[in-house]
């Protein structure tokens, strides 16, 4: 939405379409970083006596020894705190048909030349009028770098000119001009805040990750799984998830699937810095993105330079059916989901011989108990004979689990590449056709598929007690494994024969395609 002065907020404040952003005078000269006020700084962020700063978060002192002082960068703070501050413009009559949700700020229809006289020059200025272009619109007027500025005003409920969404028009300006003089002083330097990042060389960080990985190595000696925090470590839940990642690449994780980040627009309270390029967040909300799985804040611009290795944090998996397979397996350093592993681990302790297996469903409210058994208590959730006699019901509740995933075992993007090799007629060619799509699976997702074909090989090796061979097999799991990324009816009924088909040679070629 184009500003009418031929201006913009940037960013997220006030969209692109045909407006230019307030740039920084040629000429400027760049300003040295100034030291920040370390006692003010750690009041604003809560720190306490007996603690020390790092980052965006306080820590024990008797930790002191093992961290490198913060290095975040202050000078886009200072300049948001340098930035005017808005000056609501009264108008001093009553004005007819005044929307409900704006108040004295709004002074009717009035043209550009009165608004710059109830300015007077002065720096945050701002009014709302009615537009005399277009009756019935409304644009809000700011004052900003010696000109007025015009942006269409909309409301839903909320006001915006752009993307963001506020709560109030006082709010709507005061990020609209810390947007436009951090932009107009420091333009360059933006554009340049994610060529020297600190995140894979951040000081305290390299010399953090020995001293805490050691000690999150001594919770590893009763189990192969890493956690990713200590019950009784002060430490682990106050360190930056940038300082975490560092930490635990130094642990014996041997399940290193590469993961992107599930970045989300995130309004923080309180300053906050980048974790990529280290330099403050600004703005009044939406300052930046947060990934939900880790909890790496960095600002927008910047989460597209952030490599895939998103390590998530248990904290934040609320769940385990309806996870993304892979941020499962990270979250808690497996090879595969702990469900596929428990449940096939009992079905072949107890099952292989149960006639129908997989085909014959067990009670669905039973199965919705394992499963919700699962995403309570994890790898410790009760499946034994005890807990459900009935085969049927871990059958039910494995199957429900890959149905459940939000990307399939195999995946959209792979999709196509095993349908046209189900199409091949040549026996020889189809399985290297088979092979090649293989290989475009992430590492988890291939991990979970062969370990399933590994165990459906194994129910076929009891056909004369269970009755399922590959191809009954398939008929099961082939629309549980593949879907098709259009979701379109049509298109899943055309492609089940060759959903089946690619499982059955998935079961019968295990030891060749694996």
């Amino acid at each position: 939405m184009a500003a009418s002065s031929n201006s913009s907020l940037s960013g997220s404040s006030v969209s692109s379409g045909g407006a230019e952003s307030i740039s920084a005078a040629s000429g400027t000269r760049q300003r040295q970083e100034p030291t920040p006020d370390r006692t003010a700084l750690q009041a604003r962020l809560g720190h306490t006596p007996g603690s020390f700063l790092l980052g965006q978060f306080s820590v024990p002192s008797q930790y002191a020894e093992d961290y490198q002082p913060p290095i975040w960068k202050s000078y886009l703070y200072q300049l948001q705190q340098e930035a005017p501050r808005p000056k609501r413009i009264f108008c001093p009559k009553e004005v007819e048909n005044r929307p409900k949700y704006y108040g004295r700020e709004f002074h009717g229809m009035i043209s550009r030349e009165e608004v710059d006289d109830l300015f007077g020059g002065v720096e945050g200025a701002y009014l709302i009028r009615e537009s005399q272009r277009q009756p019935g619109s409304y644009t809000l007027a700011l004052r900003f770098g010696s000109q007025t500025l015009n942006y269409r005003l909309f409301y839903d409920g909320k006001h915006f000119v752009g993307e963001k969404r506020f709560e109030s028009i006082n709010d709507l300006v005061t990020d609209a001009l810390i947007t436009l003089y951090i932009e107009a002083k420091a333009s360059e330097y933006i554009s340049k805040m994610t060529t020297n990042p600190i995140y894979e060389h951040v000081g305290y960080a390299t010399q953090l990750r020995e001293k805490v990985s050691r000690r999150l190595s001594k919770t590893r000696q009763d189990s192969k799984k890493v956690p990713l925090v200590r019950e009784d470590s002060n430490t682990v839940d106050k360190i930056t998830s940038l300082v975490r990642r560092a930490a635990l690449r130094e642990t014996e994780n041997h399940f290193n699937y590469e993961k992107a980040h599930n970045f989300k627009v995130q309004t923080f309270r309180g300053p906050h810095w980048c974790e990529y390029c280290a330099n403050f967040m600004w703005g009044l909300i939406a300052q930046g993105v947060r990934c939900s799985d880790c909890g790496l804040n960095v600002h927008k611009q910047c989460s597209k330079y952030v490599p895939n290795d998103c390590q998530p944090d248990l904290k934040r998996i609320k769940k385990v059916y309806c996870c993304d397979l892979t941020t499962l397996v990270k979250a808690h350093n497996t090879q595969r989901p702990m469900v596929v592993d428990m449940c096939i681990q009992e079905i072949e302790e107890r099952g292989l011989n149960s006639e129908g297996l997989y085909r014959v469903s067990g009670f669905t409210e039973h199965i919705e108990d394992v499963k919700m058994s699962f995403d309570r208590d994890g790898d410790k959730a009760d499946i034994s004979a005890n807990a459900y006699a009935d085969i049927n019901i871990i059958t039910g509740a494995l199957k429900l689990y890959f149905r459940e995933l939000p990307i399939p075992v195999i995946t959209y993007d792979g999709y196509p590449k095993f349908i046209e090799a189900a199409k091949i007629t040549n026996p020889e060619s189809r399985l290297e056709a088979i092979n090649e799509a293989l290989l475009l699976l992430p590492p988890a997702h291939y991990e979970t598929l062969k370990y399933l074909m590994t165990h459906l090989k194994k129910v076929t090796t009891n056909e004369k007690d269970n009755f399922m061979n590959a191809e009954n097999l398939g008929i099961v799991f082939g629309p549980t494994l593949m879907r098709p990324p259009d979701q379109n009816t049509l298109t899943t009924l055309n492609d089940m024969r060759y959903q089946k088909l690619i499982v059955q040679l998935l079961i019968e070629n295990e030891d060749v395609l694996f």
